[in-house]
């Protein structure tokens, strides 16, 4: 039961934060963005570290983040080994692709990617800052890209925050954070104190570089290839010969 509780909090956080991300951007806005290119190519690293797996059983003792183990790169090729199954690894592909897609969108590729980076390298040290051993990562848990996409996605609810024009759009932001210390406190739910993190570094990204974010950009200059012509494209049946 106690793992069932977890696993649905923490897909309930994701899906706030997914609908933060939603409202920040547009939804209806989507059709006429640019192919998030960025976001396309972290999706295809992660989907390349999980065909590595399929094809090298090796691959997760060489690349996880277990601190018994030495390698300096393991804090970052861990990220890219799913070890939750079919299923989890699946919801974290998944969750990756879109919840980056939206941050590119809002943030621009380059600083999308650099936060997704800082989801991967801050939370840990942070933990250490404030003296706690295992802190927001499961010490159980030494691979998965959950932490820095949930991470990358409370940044969306922070950009919500500072650009809500309407009193839902401020409540949803501000649940993210709120529904993250909550698990936090209750289930010891690192997914939780990650969503803090980087809904902190979002506030302070956003308000730092307001001058330099602009999310509307390809708003009003579109692209020949958007999302929509990208999806008719894929949509479109080739004609039978008569």
């Amino acid at each position: 039961m106690g793992a069932l509780l977890f696993n649905v909090t923490t897909a309930a956080l994701m899906i706030l934060m997914f609908n933060a991300g939603l409202a920040l951007v547009g939804q209806d806005t989507l059709g006429r963005r640019r192919i998030p290119w960025a976001a396309v190519a972290l999706t295809a690293v992660a989907l390349a570290g999980v065909v590595t797996q399929l094809c090298w059983s090796g691959a997760m003792d060489a690349f996880d983040s277990d601190p018994s183990k030495s390698g300096w790169w393991r804090v970052v090729t861990s990220v890219f080994m799913q070890n939750g199954g079919f299923l989890g690894g699946a919801w974290n592909i998944a969750t990756l692709a879109v919840i980056a897609a939206l941050a590119q969108w809002f943030w621009g590729g380059p600083l999308m990617v650099a936060l997704f980076a800082a989801g991967i390298l801050l939370p840990e040290h942070i933990d250490a800052l404030f003296g706690q051993t295992g802190g927001s990562t499961d010490p159980r848990n030494f691979a998965g890209s959950s932490g820095s996409t949930y991470f990358l996605a409370a940044t969306l609810a922070a950009g919500l925050l500072l650009r809500g024009r309407e009193r839902k759009d401020v409540l949803l932001a501000i649940a993210a954070p709120v529904f993250g210390l909550g698990m936090w406190f209750a289930q010891s739910n690192g997914h939780g104190m990650v969503t803090v993190y980087g809904f902190v570094l979002g506030l302070l990204v956003r308000t730092l570089g307001s001058r330099l974010i602009d999310p509307d950009r390809d708003l009003r200059q579109p692209p020949q290839t958007t999302m929509a012509s990208l999806a008719g494209l894929v949509g479109r049946r080739p004609r039978q010969a008569g």
